[in-house]
């Protein structure tokens, strides 16, 4: 059954860090309950997003520095 981790806060999505570094998870990566898949900017105000179950990352449903919404579907696991 997948499991859809959602933006909490419109914004941009970031999937790394920085941007010389790698991102946090990639499609097929195990991720536990909690882990940082990502950041949601606002206003320069950076927010991290957390897994919300604990399985295998199977699509993320935006790209990288994508503009996303409250209640966006940002990334499905596998649980």
């Amino acid at each position: 059954m997948a499991h859809e981790v959602k933006s909490h806060l419109p914004g941009t999505f970031y999937r790394r860090p920085s941007p010389d570094e790698p991102p946090f998870k990639e499609v097929g990566d195990s991720v536990a309950e909690g882990d940082v898949i990502g950041i949601v900017e606002v206003m320069k105000s950076f927010h991290h997003v957390k897994a919300t179950a604990a399985g295998k990352v199977s699509a993320f449903k935006v790209e990288n520095e994508e503009i996303v919404s409250a209640g966006q579907t940002l990334m499905e696991i596998e649980e």
